[in-house]
């Protein structure tokens, strides 16, 4: 068995979004019960949520933004740039753990305390650019995330694959000229026209050109299709680049039960994608990959997907 470690807070529920908004605390309630009822917790190194320094989100976002994210808390401004982006004034605080719990992730990878590791987080972050908050996400949690490993700890090829439904249009945007990021998404398109980015022709620029892939989805198509295009698409883009440490944007809003796609993707597709990414960190990286949690809003899926998704990084 391997050694995966779990981050998760009861802190991360603080940030409220409301009656009837699909990013909810109970999202990480119903996969606490599953890990629970899988009795999965116990097989678990638990991963401490520190505050991130400010430091370290100045490396993806403008302090400007930063600044602005955490007045309009204090102030109780009820959202921040759209009426997605709903906000408590335990919400920058709550953003600020999640990224914290993230790099203390990176810390026990690198230093060998843990193999792999699964992030339960909220706020996501694949959707906030440098400068916008956008689509539930505020800090871009990943992002922040490899820039960290390439700082802290001289990683030369990071690998980011992003299986949420929606396009990951902030980590795409924050590593387009970067040569030694590659991002990988596949997701539906067009998706509910959201957030409009991420067509397979938007292929990175300057020096980081060929080092951004999209993989678009057609509404109503699921397994099978996914299959195909991560074989196609992904594989041989990984077996070239051969990336050291891969991170994982692991949505599972695409599933065929959630409300938020048009995509018919199974739960046992999920695994399969999820057992071909690992395969790939074992190949390439030592096993060396951290997950970390963006959509999937089925509070009755949840449970199930997780402890899946759980489960084939412990080797289960």
């Amino acid at each position: 068995m391997r050694r995966t470690g779990l981050l998760y807070d009861e802190r991360f529920m603080l940030h409220k979004t409301g009656p009837g908004h699909p990013e909810a605390p109970e999202r990480l309630t119903a996969i606490l019960r599953g890990l629970k009822e899988a009795d999965l917790l116990t097989k678990l190194i638990p991963i401490p949520a520190t505050a991130a320094a400010i430091k370290w989100v100045e490396k993806v976002h403008s302090p400007k933004y930063i600044h602005r994210f955490e007045e309009a808390c204090l102030l109780d401004l009820g959202e921040l740039d759209s009426a997605d982006n709903l906000i408590c004034q335990q919400t920058y605080e709550t953003a600020l753990l999640a990224v914290g719990g993230i790099l203390n992730a990176v810390d026990m990878l690198m230093e060998g305390k843990i193999d792999n590791a699964f992030c339960a987080v909220r706020p996501p972050g694949h959707h906030a650019e440098m400068n916008e908050a956008l689509g539930f996400c505020f800090f871009n949690n990943v992002a922040i995330a490899a820039r960290y490993l390439q700082i802290r700890w001289n990683a030369g090829r990071i690998g980011i694959v992003d299986f949420d439904v929606h396009h990951g249009n902030g980590t795409q945007h924050t590593f387009a000229e970067d040569p030694n990021v590659f991002f990988y998404s596949i997701h539906e398109h067009p998706s509910f026209a959201y957030p409009g980015t991420g067509r397979e022709f938007e292929k990175g620029s300057g020096p980081g050109l060929g080092t951004t892939l999209n993989s678009t989805i057609l509404p109503g198509q699921g397994d099978a299709e996914y299959r195909r295009k991560i074989m196609q698409d992904l594989i041989p883009a990984f077996d070239e680049f051969m990336p050291e440490v891969i991170l994982v944007s692991a949505g599972f809003d695409a599933h065929a039960a959630d409300d938020m796609s048009d995509i018919k993707l199974s739960t046992e597709g999920f695994s399969w994608i999820m057992k071909k990414v690992f395969g790939m960190a074992v190949q390439y990286a030592d096993g060396r990959l951290i997950s970390v949690l963006e959509g999937g809003y089925s509070l009755d899926l949840l449970p199930k997907l997780i402890r899946n998704h759980v489960e084939i990084l412990l080797g289960l």
